[in-house]
């Protein structure tokens, strides 16, 4: 994708990973659009970056997703980037039972729902535009990891789900990107041993990796430990399996019906 001269909308776009990015795209001469649940980060984020745009909106639910698609097509009709950020990752230990099964299933309706009815509200504008979409998927889509079961899932799907999306745009004019970060300094990560297992990168080492993939046009973007978990995946799938599962074995939390 060409990165200058864009109108970007980017879900989950207040802090963390998105922010990184959208502040990126600005800098790079980009119209950049950014949504979050939350108004108060939403204008932390356009008072530390005047030039974006922000709305209010949450990927998790279908009509406010229709109510954003109405408002970019009739306020950014020359919206012609897609970036799919928005996702949150739940600590879950399964060998107990939980009472809210509602928000049990809360990332997949964020991590692989949202994408999903994102891309499918705003394919037609996308098409019109001969746009992109790049869905942030993550590492862990390659090697799941015991700490987060249902965010893993959710990650391989939408890996899964974006290569078959990008089979099915081949000749409609819309490229298709995924952008898999491996552990990032962020609120994600927060709980997560500086000296372990996984080697946790900057927002702004995942920036200069990101924008260096997007400039070789590279389908899928793997920065950092994300890029060797790729490889070990198919070399050696036992031995990475393994080391994932004593690396992470720590941070387990304990069952909720403790």
């Amino acid at each position: 994708m060409k990165l200058h001269g864009n109108t970007i909308l980017l879900t989950g776009g207040s802090a963390g990973i998105g922010l990184a990015l959208a502040k990126e795209f600005v800098a790079l001469g980009n119209n950049v659009i950014v949504t979050g649940r939350n108004a108060d980060k939403l204008e932390a984020a356009r008072s530390e970056v005047p030039a974006l745009e922000t709305i209010q909106s949450d990927a998790a639910d279908p009509e406010a997703v229709s109510a954003l698609a109405a408002q970019v097509q009739e306020r950014f009709p020359e919206m012609n980037v897609l970036v799919n950020n928005a996702g949150v990752f739940i600590p879950r230990n399964h060998t107990g039972p939980t009472e809210d099964l509602v928000g049990l299933t809360a990332e997949l309706d964020i991590n692989l729902a949202g994408p999903i009815r994102m891309v499918s509200v705003f394919i037609n504008q996308l098409k019109a535009n001969m746009g992109t979409i790049v869905n942030v998927s993550s590492g862990l889509a390659l090697v799941p990891i015991q700490l987060s079961p249902i965010y893993c899932a959710t990650k391989a799907a939408l890996h899964s789900y974006t290569a078959s999306l990008r089979q099915q745009l081949k000749g409609e004019g819309v490229e298709v990107v995924e952008l898999m970060p491996p552990a990032v300094h962020t609120d994600f990560t927060a709980g997560m041993p500086e000296d372990g297992d996984f080697k946790i990168i900057t927002t702004e080492q995942l920036v200069e990796e990101t924008f260096k993939g997007l400039r070789a046009g590279r389908e899928e973007i793997r920065p950092g430990q994300a890029n060797q978990l790729y490889w070990m995946s198919r070399i050696a799938p036992g031995f990475i399996d393994a080391q994932i599962e004593k690396g992470s074995k720590s941070m387990l939390p304990p069952p909720e019906s403790a």
